[in-house]
C-alpha cells in the first residue's frame, strides 16, 4: 500500500497569524513604514481616533525590520503549533488577543511617546504558556519556575542596565500574560475530568 503524504494546514491560527504579519510587513516596506505606523504601532494618539483602538491589537503584527519579523516570527512557529494543539485555536487567539491589549494599553499610558510594535510579547506569553504544559493539579511544573526566572530575570536587567530599543516591559507583561492563562487554561482542563 502506497500511502501518499500530505500538507496539513495544522495549526490555523499561528498559520494565520504568520501570514497576516507577513502581508503587514511586505505592506509596510510598499508604503515606506506609513501603513505601520498608522495601524501596526501603539502610541499615544487621541481616543477620538477609530485607530487608536485598532492598534492597541494591531501593533502585534507590525514589525521594524526583517531581523524583527523573522526573530519573532520563527519563534511563533515553532512554539505556537505545540499551544494551539494543546489549548485550541480559539484559546491561542484569545492569548494573542489578550496579551495585544495588555502591551499595548499599557505602552500607551507609560510610554507616550514611543512606538511599540512587533509580536515579542506574544512569543513571551507563548514560552511561559508553554512551560505549563505537565501541568498538574496542586503542582506547578519547576520547568515553569525556572522559565519564569531566566526569561523575566532577564528582561528586568536588560530595562534596568541596557539602553537599546527594545521593550522589555512588553516582554515581561507578555510573560505574566502567558503564565496567568496557562494557569487557568489547565486549572480548567484538570477541573473538567
Amino acid at each position: 500500500m502506497d500511502k501518499k503524504l500530505k500538507i496539513s494546514f495544522n495549526s490555523p491560527i499561528i498559520l494565520g497569524f504568520v501570514i497576516l504579519s507577513f502581508i503587514v510587513y511586505v505592506v509596510d516596506n510598499l508604503t515606506g513604514g506609513f501603513s505601520t505606523r498608522l495601524l501596526f504601532s501603539v502610541y499615544r494618539s487621541s481616543f477620538i481616533d477609530p485607530f487608536t483602538y485598532f492598534r492597541f491589537f494591531g501593533h502585534v503584527l507590525g514589525h521594524a525590520n526583517l531581523d524583527h519579523f523573522l526573530g519573532n516570527i520563527m519563534l511563533i512557529l515553532v512554539i505556537g503549533p505545540m499551544l494551539e494543539e494543546k489549548y485550541g485555536s480559539a484559546n491561542i487567539l484569545f492569548v494573542i488577543l489578550a496579551t495585544a491589549l495588555v502591551t499595548g494599553l499599557v505602552h500607551f499610558f507609560v510610554f507616550p511617546h514611543v512606538y511599540l510594535l512587533g509580536a515579542s510579547g506574544v512569543v513571551f506569553a507563548f514560552i511561559l504558556l508553554s512551560s505549563f504544559a505537565g501541568f498538574r493539579e496542586g503542582r506547578i511544573p519547576f520547568t515553569f519556575i525556572v522559565v519564569a526566572l531566566l526569561y523575566i530575570g532577564q528582561q528586568v536587567y536588560q530595562g534596568v542596565f541596557v539602553q537599546d530599543n527594545i521593550s522589555n516591559l512588553t516582554h515581561i507583561l507578555g510573560g505574566i500574560v502567558g503564565a496567568v492563562l496557562g494557569y487557568i487554561m489547565n486549572k480548567g482542563k484538570m477541573n473538567r475530568y
